[in-house]
């Protein structure tokens, strides 16, 4: 299925829709009350960015309010500086998922974004489609289920977005969802399509590899990190990305 895109403007923001989907997306999809009123709000999370999931009429859906991350959030909290439509975060993340789509790769399908300007800053949100059932791998390291035949398939999964230029701007473990049939990629906040390299490759492999150091893969200690975990995935990593 093609997506088509549609935009609607109004005074209190911009929504970029793919009507393929949905007829129409109005503003009242991006407002948390909505979806509770009408018995469609299911968790809500707290976190950088605020994510919910809602029951819409297009199915379950992930609602994510951007939130600044670090220092800087004490500061401007949700608010970005507008440098332009095309250039907020959430329509970039908007476009960046539709080819994400069209190149066939596992990630959420896209459904809207919208901005709303307050003067010189906007704030901002995305909906995507819920994907069922499917832990983080952060989560199935906690459960005792990262293995070495599971950390392959991560390296096959971060190969194919590689080998297609994809930059994933925070690639770690809570990123990852992993089903019974396949592997995920989510969050592709600030991410951006660039020609393959090493350089930018390898350094997002090494942010994975903290990442899971992070959350205690070598707790058994390293040379059996390396060699049951760490080695498998980069074998089937390099063995993808040159296939």
């Amino acid at each position: 299925m093609m997506m088509q895109e549609r935009t609607y403007k109004d005074a209190t923001g911009t929504i970029l829709f793919d009507a393929e989907l949905s007829a129409q997306v109005g503003h009242d999809w991006f407002a948390l009350e909505y979806w509770r009123e009408r018995d469609a709000l299911r968790t809500q999370a707290g976190g950088r960015g605020g994510v919910a999931i809602i029951v819409t009429p297009i199915g379950e859906c992930v609602l994510r309010h951007y939130r600044r991350g670090g220092l800087v959030a004490a500061l401007m909290g949700d608010r970005y500086l507008w440098t332009g439509a095309d250039r907020t975060r959430p329509f970039a993340e908007f476009r960046l998922l539709a080819e994400i789509a069209r190149l066939g790769l596992p990630a959420p399908a896209v459904a809207a974004a919208r901005y709303c300007r307050h003067g010189l800053f906007y704030s901002a949100d995305l909906i995507t489609r819920r994907i069922a059932d499917a832990p983080t791998l952060a989560e199935c390291l906690a459960a005792g289920r990262l293995d070495g035949e599971l950390a392959e398939e991560v390296g096959a999964l971060v190969a194919r977005f590689h080998r297609a230029g994809i930059w994933h701007a925070d690639l770690n473990a809570h990123n990852v969802l992993v089903t019974s049939g396949e592997l995920y990629l989510i969050d592709f906040d600030r991410g951006r399509l660039r020609a393959p390299a090493v350089a930018w490759q390898q350094a997002n492999l090494r942010r994975l590899r903290r990442s899971l150091l992070k959350l205690g893969a070598a707790n058994q200690g390293n040379a059996a990190f390396d060699e049951g975990i760490w080695q498998p995935l980069l074998h089937r990593y390099q063995r993808t990305l040159a296939a």
